[in-house]
């Protein structure tokens, strides 16, 4: 298995700031892990897919202590997510991003951006 993590190139990870991130994990989330394994025809329980999940924040809060508690980097995980993606939301010192591309457990990590779209406007196209 390649640990390569594909990093969004937007970050400045040379940057001092903080910035918040959103770390995907390889785990996939339970649903689209039943859901891919039923298709290739490989039996996989939502109970099993679930205990997958759990571990996969287990392996990674192991991997934070590792790497960022033991050098006292400043960060907060703001949310956990487990449904739609497997991840979290982080914030901490852009250049210790770099620190994260040791994890084994993370798959990429992208910047937090808001999208928004203007609604079309119904009289363009009377």
């Amino acid at each position: 298995m390649t640990n390569k993590i594909n990093v969004d190139p937007t970050i400045d990870i040379n940057s001092d700031e903080m910035v918040t991130v959103i770390i995907q994990f390889r785990t996939k989330p339970a649903q689209e892990a039943v859901a891919i394994a039923n298709k290739a025809g490989i039996p996989l329980t939502l109970e099993n897919a679930n205990w997958a999940v759990k571990h996969s924040h287990e392996r990674f809060q192991e991997e934070v202590k590792r790497y960022l508690d033991s050098k006292r980097i400043p960060y907060t995980i703001n949310y956990v997510y487990q449904s739609a993606l497997n991840g979290v939301s982080m914030t901490l010192p852009a250049k210790d991003i770099q620190l994260l591309l040791q994890f084994k457990e993370i798959k990429s990590i992208h910047a937090n951006k808001q999208y928004h779209i203007d609604p079309p406007n119904p009289n363009q196209y009377l």
